[in-house]
């Protein structure tokens, strides 16, 4: 799925930032300046969009998950909305630092979180003093502030989604130590160079980014759609070849 000018056009997706926050490496998708501030050559939104669609698309066939991560105020809730019916794995607190280059510490952290649960689960917990189960919840608390949906992500992602990479650099950084690829909205503050599939876009709006989120989870699901129903043949099949080959008694 992908959409026209006209559409990002009345969600704002072509205000850039101020003129003097503008990154050189933007400019070639600056369109004009507009009291003093850039605005973004949605022409060309339209067609990244549509090239990062296509790759998030075939992603999601392989069956390899991709890592939402947005953790600015006005994308939170957003993100929560698109991605989760999806059941991909998201970040809208703090980054973990390690998330990524460090993954093994990572695991550790979610095994702790299900290690409690099953205490709670089996009865374990209930032998516990009341100012040990305290401790015990405020923990899983934490973890589960800290992890989020990434507790059931047991390898790193095929592919990372980030809104804003001036605010999570620092994931910027780690996907890009491992070579995962980097899909996420630029705005003309950002360098886009520090992405494999940048999407100029403005990425302070909740409107632009919600149209954009829109379109990304869209197509994911279709794609996963498509996954089931060739799986699904596939096993059918499989069946038959099976049948077939089965000497008659």
């Amino acid at each position: 799925m992908t959409v026209d000018v006209k559409t990002l056009l009345n969600a704002g997706v072509h205000f850039g930032h101020l003129t003097r926050k503008r990154h050189p490496n933007m400019t070639p998708y600056i369109f004009m300046e507009k009291n003093g501030t850039h605005i973004l050559d949605l022409n060309q939104t339209v067609d990244k969009l549509d090239i990062s669609l296509k790759a998030l698309s075939k992603i999601a066939k392989t069956g390899r998950r991709i890592l939402f991560v947005a953790t600015k105020k006005q994308a939170k809730d957003i993100l929560v909305k698109h991605i989760k019916p999806l059941k991909m794995p998201y970040i809208t607190e703090r980054w973990p630092g390690g998330m990524l280059t460090n993954f093994v510490t990572i695991r550790k952290a979610v095994k702790k979180m299900t290690a409690i649960d099953k205490m709670k689960e089996d009865g374990t917990i209930s032998t516990l003093s009341k100012r040990e189960r305290l401790q015990l919840d405020r923990k899983r608390a934490k973890l589960e502030k800290d992890l989020g949906s990434i507790s059931e992500m047991n390898r790193l992602p095929g592919a990372i989604f980030i809104v804003d990479i001036v605010k999570e650099k620092i994931a910027v950084s780690e996907a890009k130590k491992l070579g995962i690829p980097i899909f996420a909205m630029v705005d003309t503050n950002s360098d886009p160079n520090l992405v494999d599939f940048p999407i100029p876009s403005n990425d302070d709006a909740s409107k632009s980014i919600d149209i954009i989120l829109s379109c990304v989870a869209n197509t994911i699901k279709s794609a996963l759609s498509e996954r089931e129903v060739e799986k699904k043949s596939k096993d059918v099949d499989a069946k038959k070849r099976s049948k077939k080959n089965t000497p008659d008694n």
